[in-house]
Order: C-alpha cells, then structure tokens, then sequence
C-alpha cells in the first residue's frame, strides 16, 4: 500500500490510520492465501464430499486413493467396535476363547446404554451370539461382555486395544472402553481410572484397522453382511442391520437408494460429538475398496454417511484401475543371476517370485526401478531347489494417487536347480582360480 492509498482512508488520527492499514492487509493476506489453499486441496475429478475428514483405500495393497484429513484424529464412535471385533476373533483363532462358550452377563455390560439388545445381568449367551449382535446391531451390551470376557474387565480390554493399535501401525488411534461410547455415557462404576481422555481415531487409522480384519479375519464379512436376524426366537423385531448400504439392501424400499453394489462390511458410528461416521468395503470386478467417512452432518437416521460413502466407492471404481509394473517370474535387468558356491554352476538364475501391481487412475503409467537385490543366505551354496526362494530385490515407485515414494520386496526364486559339485569339479575349479588370480595379479606389477 503506497501514500496515495494511504490518503483515500477517512481523515484520521495517525494511530487509528496504522491500525486501518493493518487490517487491510491481513485481509488481503488472508484471502491470497485461502485461494492458494482452495487451489492445492482441489484434485481434478476427486469427489466433493460433506464430511470432517475421509480416506479411500485399496484392501490388497493399502494403496491411498484419496484423503481428506486423513491424519485428524476424532471421535469415532461404534467404529471402535471393529477394533473389539478384530481382538475377539483373534482370540477365538489362538484357542482362548470358543465362539460356543456361553458367559453370563455382568452388571457393567448390562447398565450399557444407546444401542443395545437389552441383556440382563445374569442372563447367558455364546461368544458367537453376543458377537453376532455387536457386529449387526452394534450393540453396546454385547460389545461390552465380549470385551470382558477376553480380558477381565473393559478398562484391561481397552488397554489391550491401545497396545494392539500400536502393533497395527495406527498413529493416533486412542480407546477408552470397547464400545466408542464417550466417558460420560459409560457406567460410572466402570469408567477408566488409568486411561485419560476419550476415544479418537483418524480416517486413515479406521481404514488401518479394517485393512488388517480383511487380511486377517475375512470370514467376519460372513457376519457383518448378514442383512437382519432375530438375536432372541422370542424377539418381536429383528435386529436391523445399521449398514444400509449392504448389497442385499437393494430390494428393501426403506433402503434401496443406499444399496450399493459389492459393499458387504463393515462398521458404523454416532454419536453427538462424532457426528455419522462409516467404514464400508465393497468388491468389484476383483478389486475391493475401503472407505471412510467421519463427521458428516445431519441426522442418525437420515444415510447421509451412506451417501458421502457412495461418491468415494464410485471414485475409486471408476477412476482407477490395476496394473502390475512388474511380472511375476520376470528376470531383474543387470541381476539376471546370483552367485553359487560349490555348485556345478557358479550363477543361478533367477526371478520375481510374485508381481507388483496397483492402482493407478486410467491412462497413467508407473515405471519401477531396482534399488537393492541381496542373496539370502549369502553366498548362495548348493544344491538348490528349483523355485527356492534365494533373495529379494527392492523396488522403487512413485505413488499414482499421492505422489509419495513408495519401496516394495519382492522375493527372487531359483528359475533352474544347482546340483552340488563332485570334489574332482571343485578342486579343479580351485586350481583354475589359484591361476587366474596370479596371472592377474602379475599382469597389475605391470
């Protein structure tokens, strides 16, 4: 701002003109910089979406197809339930638990509040009904029992889930009890002493956490699609499934404009201080997605996350596609073989024991460049096994979607067999090195 300007603002006192010239400019600072802002956060054909934060996912790789505050922990609500899920089927498969035990409900599970299928303390039911009714229904009873029985008390579950968080790569993921209900709808009885705060869990962390029970636990998507059921034979209504995007859901009117093609999973959250979260999974034409939503506005009963989810899930399947940048059983340039000892052949050849391929958005290309080939063991001895795995190489690419480097190993495997060598070969070939190096080592004095 020049005098000239500076002679347009009213007839003022000298301080009261500095303190004018001074807000001008901070707006002016503030508006270049939000159109700067608007100009980097706009990706060409990335969806709109009316949500805190959000993340799209791919379930084989862990590819990031898009992300909005990703990194931003909040509340999650019932989506801290899948966290429950993934430890209970985890004990079930070490032999801790089994899914017919039965268990009697205790006072903590039974003075659970928001969804719930009603338990009574004392009343028994079997890991596999009462976690049926957490992974459909969300019920906060249930989810509570079931947190108990593996570890002895909620407070000890929720420890649990933040060690297991840790272990899963998750970077801001905090629970406080099993369910996502916030400290002041607990039990008061039951609310942590040695846990502080409340829950909070990012988008990216949500997708973590459903990457891991995809990978790890694919049968729950048996149970998280089950459309209705009756948790009670003495039940007037059906427990409803909170997923309304659920595939089978297109034939049920209340439903039919969420139904969504290939979704079969996985978890919803509310809560007042939450807002309406979802982590959803659909399967498509062999690719399948995860997508997060959290904090969208509006009501619990209105599907609005349902709706955010859809733009994400048309995002990635109708932008994207797979491509492998490296073959399975394809030689690495300049590392077509290893070295041998003791075998017939000194160099066994070799190749990529699997392929690397990802997603990228339609018409791209990715090129892949070797960083590392190491021999394992090394040196390689013989006899080797066609198809032994005898190494690895790294590879190096630039991310499709964020444009971040990303490394990949993959195993090498002997492409023909080294048998060992008899003495007689050996020594001979011991002779000949003997030579070669004095030959080379006379020819170097010259």
């Amino acid at each position: 701002m020049n005098r000239h300007h500076l002679l347009l603002l009213p007839k003022l006192s000298l301080a009261k003109r500095l303190v004018a010239v001074i807000v001008l400019i901070n707006f002016l600072c503030m508006f270049v910089l939000s159109s700067f802002a608007s100009a980097e956060e706009a990706v060409p054909g990335a969806p709109q979406l009316n949500a805190q934060s959000a993340i799209l996912m791919d379930a084989e790789s862990g590819q990031i197809l898009y992300q909005l505050n990703a990194d931003t922990p909040a509340p999650p609500a019932s989506m801290s339930k899948m966290m429950t899920e993934y430890l209970v089927s985890r004990a079930v498969k070490q032999g801790k638990l089994s899914w017919d035990d039965k268990v009697k409900v205790t006072e903590n599970a039974a003075k659970q509040i928001g969804s719930r299928i009603f338990l009574a303390e004392g009343d028994e039911h079997t890991i596999r009904e009462l976690y049926k009714a957490m992974a459909v229904g969300s019920a906060n009873d249930a989810t509570a029992q079931l947190a108990i029985t593996v570890a002895g008390s909620e407070e000890a579950f929720a420890n649990l889930m933040n060690e297991t968080a840790v272990e899963l790569g998750m970077t801001t993921a905090h629970f406080i009890n099993s369910t996502g209900l916030d400290r002041a709808d607990m039990p008061e009885k039951y609310r942590p002493t040695s846990i502080e705060g409340e829950t909070v869990m990012s988008a990216k962390d949500s997708a973590i956490l459903a990457y891991h029970i995809l990978k790890e636990e694919p049968e729950f998507l048996e149970i998280a699609k089950i459309p209705s059921y009756k948790f009670r034979e003495k039940d007037k209504a059906p427990i409803i499934n909170v997923n309304w995007m659920l595939e089978s859901n297109k034939d049920v009117p209340s439903f039919r404009k969420f139904a969504y093609t290939g979704v079969d999973g996985l978890k919803t959250g509310h809560t007042s201080k939450a807002g309406n979260c979802f982590t959803g999974t659909a399967l498509r034409n062999g690719t399948r997605l995860i997508a997060v939503v959290m904090g969208v506005p509006g009501g619990v009963n209105d599907g609005k996350r349902f709706l955010e989810t859809a733009k994400l899930f048309d995002y990635g399947f109708n932008n994207f596609e797979k491509k492998t940048i490296v073959d399975a059983k394809s030689v690495v340039p300049e590392h077509e073989t290893l070295k041998v000892k003791k075998g017939k052949s000194t160099k066994l050849p070799v190749v990529t024991a699997s392929d690397l391929t990802v997603l990228m958005p339609k018409g791209q290309t990715v090129e892949a460049t070797v960083q590392e080939v190491i021999s394992t063991p090394d040196p390689l001895v013989a006899p080797i096994e066609l198809g032994a795995k005898v190494g690895t190489v790294t590879y190096k690419y630039k991310d499709p979607s964020t444009q971040e480097d990303k490394t990949v190993i993959i195993d090498l495997i002997a492409s023909e067999e080294v048998n060992k060598a008899s003495w007689w070969r050996l020594m001979f070939r011991a002779i000949g090195n003997f030579f070669s190096g004095l030959f080379n080592g006379i020819v170097d004095l010259f």
